[in-house]
């Protein structure tokens, strides 16, 4: 069963903030360049067996079907959906950070953009 994976516009903006951190913060274009490529490389391959990795714990992701894959330092979230078998990455991001954080700015920003 192949699964449609779709690329939210907030994680092209990280895909690509990580790209430009990488080639012009840290000077390493090549590096930025294969890093690039291997996470979006690692997100289309939720094309098969999206559910391979685990679900974020917290509450209200987790019964969203929130899941998290890792990527050498960064991490992709995103949610399958096995009735329409889809995947929307919705987050890219650096291991480190407070991801938490990040993920529930992302649901105030999509409850506040869906209100009436």
């Amino acid at each position: 069963m192949t699964y449609d994976v779709k690329i939210a516009e907030q994680a092209l903006r990280d895909l690509k903030m990580v790209y430009e951190y990488i080639a012009n913060v840290l000077m390493e274009p090549v590096i930025a360049e294969k890093q690039y490529s291997r996470i979006e490389k690692a997100a289309y391959s939720l094309e098969y067996m999206p559910e391979r990795f685990r679900r974020y714990e917290k509450e209200p992701w987790r019964k969203r079907n929130l899941r998290v894959m890792p990527v050498d330092n960064y991490i992709v979230f995103y949610i399958a959906d096995n009735e329409k078998q889809s995947v929307t990455v919705i987050r890219i991001m650096y291991g480190r950070r407070n991801t938490e954080e990040k993920l529930n700015q992302r649901l105030a920003q999509s409850e506040f953009s869906n209100s009436p």
